[in-house]
């Protein structure tokens, strides 16, 4: 039997209420990169999501805060990067707040449409960016997919309780 919450003392909606229930919600990681004037951007997001099949679409957010917003905002096409339980330090990076993410030991290479593509991930696409839409502090970008390869080996890294796991059997 499982306990029922308290519904006579909810909490008021908060930015630390969300937080606090999407921690118990583990989500694949992926980098999204960019590029502009060839200086290359990324982050890692957790909020990618699989959108459409016909046409193949996804999406993913984006703080509009974040050193790799201005970059994003303008660019046609980004790289999507799922990566591997093996590739926590990449993802670490990518998520560390002035880190230099492309130096060493970052491996990648520029890509179709001239997007930088990270090596030894699981999988990786190169989208088109179709939309960004406004979502308060974020945006929600929408993008079609172009190009991409699955063959990466591995297995997928999550994030779950603040911290990143990799699966178990």
């Amino acid at each position: 039997m499982t306990a029922t919450p308290d519904l006579r003392t909810p909490q008021l909606a908060s930015p630390d209420l969300l937080r606090s229930v999407f921690r118990r919600h583990a989500a694949g990681v992926a980098v999204i990169t960019a590029q502009r004037d060839g200086t290359p951007v990324g982050f890692t997001a957790t909020s990618l999501t699989s959108v459409s099949a016909e046409p193949p679409l996804i999406s993913f957010g984006i703080g509009t805060g974040g050193s790799s917003w201005p970059v994003i905002s303008e660019a046609r096409h980004v790289g999507v990067h799922i990566v591997g339980e093996h590739q926590e330090g990449l993802a670490r990076t990518f998520a560390r707040s002035g880190a230099d993410r492309f130096g060493a030991p970052t491996s990648w290479r520029e890509g179709p449409e001239g997007v930088p593509v990270l090596d030894d991930v699981l999988a990786w696409l190169v989208c088109r960016v179709v939309a960004r839409v406004p979502a308060g502090d974020h945006r929600i970008v929408l993008a079609e997919v172009v190009v991409g390869d699955p063959s990466g080996d591995g297995r997928p890294l999550v994030y779950h309780q603040g911290r990143f796991n990799g699966l178990r059997d």
